[in-house]
């Protein structure tokens, strides 16, 4: 298998977070005490997972950092936007997802960091009260000073790349509209001020537009509309999303398949989340609830196949509930309780009660998703990267296929993207050709010699 050709990871990355609170805090904090070695950065493949290379006998793992070519956590700078003034130290302390005793060591640099004026309309997130928003005469306006803000921002902090990663909150539900179909319709539609262009659009058009890969971490259309799918072809950009795949979803995708695998039956499946920080805040507004609902409840029939399985799958109760609970703040509980079938439709119960930490378990998401990204970027990839699902709970794929949720197959389909990208062979369990069929599945081939090459260098085929 060939090698793609992949241009090195040299300088300086720029991560830029529309959206600057719990998660963007959290992330932004906790790069920087793991690469002063004050922490260790646990929830990232980027820089903890091994991938096995060839046959099982030649023990090839190299961490996937050693494999392809990812920016150095050094190499990292930080900005983005806000509807308050607040600097990254600020934002830590007001969300309370770490003690103030763990980043004191780096409060300079986090003091350092203050988002710039956001794009924000309070008819998409009802439930917050911005400080800082820009002015405008049009989204296209909106547009051309979000390109101007990332122009600056790559000047002063001498990024020679960047990647930009939407972690703000969850707007209120839309469908994809006419102004949505088309470049021509869309930014006609923005230079009419159509309020069919939401936020959190205007800064996925300005990313893409200005050929900077862009992730979408929260269910808003954002960039999952067909014109600005066909603008980051045109452009070569690559695009992900959406929604970050955090804790009750992520649970569900590794359960659901394996109710599938064992063909066991499911009646229903009840979920609830308490959780009081400031995404609790917006969720409690029905319009931005319902765009999170639609993104949560998508998982179970793609998971299940229940088109295929309806005798199974076809006829279950899925219910989801979010509740804003102040007390909690980040500390989300998400609670499941899950009623299954079995041998002679005899009923069974599971049960999880998933104390979590959002942010904590969102924070690893985005340092993958902005070091893949860029990986993406100088793979010369574009448009949507569906290897990336692993990340998301609603996937974006192609209009004819229907988005993978099953968090296995995703894994690998991951994993798989990169071997193929480094030349290496693509790995699918089979096993078939380790043993000798002709003298029986169960007897064992002649043992291989052990593989006695060298290591692979990072980005070396």
């Amino acid at each position: 298998m060939t090698k793609r050709t992949i241009r090195p990871a040299k300088g300086k990355l720029g991560i830029l977070l529309p959206g600057m609170g719990a998660v963007s805090s959290t992330f932004i904090a906790g790069v920087e005490l793991i690469r002063r070695g004050l922490a260790e950065p646990k929830g990232s493949l980027t820089q903890l997972q091994r991938i096995r290379l060839g046959k099982r006998y030649e023990n090839r793992n190299p961490l996937i950092k050693e494999l392809v070519p990812l920016a150095e956590l050094k190499d990292l700078r930080f900005g983005g936007w806000d509807i308050f003034e607040d600097s990254m130290w600020e934002a830590c302390n007001k969300a309370g997802v770490l003690r103030e005793s763990q980043i004191a060591p780096i409060r300079k640099e986090l003091e350092a960091i203050r988002p710039m004026p956001a794009v924000f309309d309070q008819s998409y997130v009802k439930n917050l009260a911005p400080r800082q928003v820009k002015k405008w005469t049009n989204r296209m306006d909106l547009a051309q000073q979000l390109m101007r803000d990332i122009e600056r921002f790559k000047k002063e902090s001498g990024a020679d790349r960047l990647v930009m990663i939407w972690c703000g909150s969850t707007e209120t539900s839309m469908e994809t509209a006419a102004a949505h179909e088309s470049i021509e319709a869309l930014e006609k539609a923005m230079k009419d001020d159509s309020r069919d262009i939401p936020p959190s659009m205007v800064y996925a058009y300005a990313a893409i537009k200005s050929g900077i890969p862009y992730a979408n971490g929260a269910p808003n259309l954002s960039a999952d509309i067909p014109a600005l799918v066909d603008l980051a072809d045109e452009a070569g950009t690559p695009i992900s999303g959406k929604d970050f795949k955090t804790g009750q979803t992520m649970m569900k995708t590794v359960l659901a398949p394996a109710l599938k695998a064992r063909m066991l039956g499911l009646r229903g499946w009840y979920s609830t989340n308490i959780l009081g920080n400031r995404d609790g805040e917006v969720l409690d507004d029905p319009g931005s609830f319902r765009t999170k609902e639609k993104s949560k409840m998508s998982v179970l029939d793609a998971c299940l196949e229940s088109d295929k399985y309806a005798h199974l799958y076809g006829d279950y109760f899925h219910k989801v509930r979010i509740d804003y609970y102040p007390p909690r703040g980040d500390e989300k509980e998400g609670w499941d309780n899950i009623d299954i079938a079995g041998w002679l439709d005899m009923p069974m119960q599971i049960k999880i009660n998933f104390l979590c930490r959002d942010s904590i378990l969102a924070a690893p998401l985005v340092l993958d998703l902005a070091l893949f990204l860029d990986l993406a970027g100088r793979a010369n990839l574009k448009g949507i990267q569906e290897w990336l699902s692993f990340y998301f709970k609603s996937p974006q794929a192609r209009p004819d296929l229907k988005p993978e949720h099953d968090l296995f197959v995703q894994h690998m389909k991951l994993t798989n993207t990169l071997r193929i990208l480094m030349g290496e062979e693509v790995i699918d369990h089979s096993g078939l050709d380790y043993y000798d069929l002709e003298r029986g599945a169960a007897t064992p081939a002649p043992a291989p010699k052990p593989y006695a090459g060298k290591r692979r260098k990072a980005g070396v085929k």
